[in-house]
């Protein structure tokens, strides 16, 4: 029987263009990423390092760039939320059936963003017992140690937790750890249709 629900933000309650940073940082000719800028880009999600470090570093490595052309492609990977998806996670959170959290890999830039554009997030927010941003905990998916962290800080039965991701990656350490598990095809599948899924015990 299903008793905690962990969610994934991206892709599942706001809507993510992933390509969106690669096309416009392609615009001001910079065509590839090379492993350090890559590891900059771990790094920052998991708060460990600020976001002026993050954005000066940018910056001296890709002199075309400024800080607003920079913050402007790093937020281009959001789009919307639709609020139908607030609705249904609320009726959830009202109907005490469950003990729901948030897991998200983000940064700081991106919650600056999302807080300044989606007027809802706070009443977002309140839904669940925890918000576990990877910035904001030092830990990131898919890496194990930041399931563990969940399940102990909570006290939850990986047998009674099921866990809604579209990274296939993230679902597959979940699932090594007893998880259950929703690989959420984006376009194919919304949140919204959870509680009509047979294969969980609800």
């Amino acid at each position: 029987m299903i008793k905690n629900i962990i969610f994934d933000f991206g892709d599942v309650f706001i809507n993510l263009d992933k390509s969106a940073l690669n096309r416009h940082l392609s615009k001001l000719k910079i065509s590839e990423l090379d492993d350090l800028t890559l590891r900059k880009h771990k790094d920052y999600e998991m708060g460990l390092i600020s976001t002026e470090e993050f954005i000066n570093y940018h910056l001296k490595t890709f002199p075309q760039l400024t800080k607003t052309n920079f913050v402007k492609a790093w937020n281009s990977i959001l789009k919307n939320f639709p609020k139908e998806r607030l609705e249904f996670l609320k009726g959830i959170e009202e109907s005490g059936k469950y003990k729901l959290f948030l897991l998200s890999n983000t940064n700081d830039l991106h919650i600056k963003w999302v807080k300044d554009n989606v007027y809802f997030y706070e009443v977002f927010k309140s839904c669940f017992r925890e918000f576990y941003l990877s910035f904001e905990i030092n830990l990131r998916k898919p890496n194990e140690d930041i399931f563990q962290f969940v399940l102990q800080q909570n006290d939850l039965k990986p047998e009674e937790t099921l866990f809604i991701d579209d990274t296939l990656k993230h679902i597959n350490t979940a699932k090594s750890l007893d998880i259950k598990t929703w690989h959420l095809q984006v376009g194919n599948e919304d949140v919204k249709e959870l509680l009509s899924k047979k294969e969980f015990e609800f």
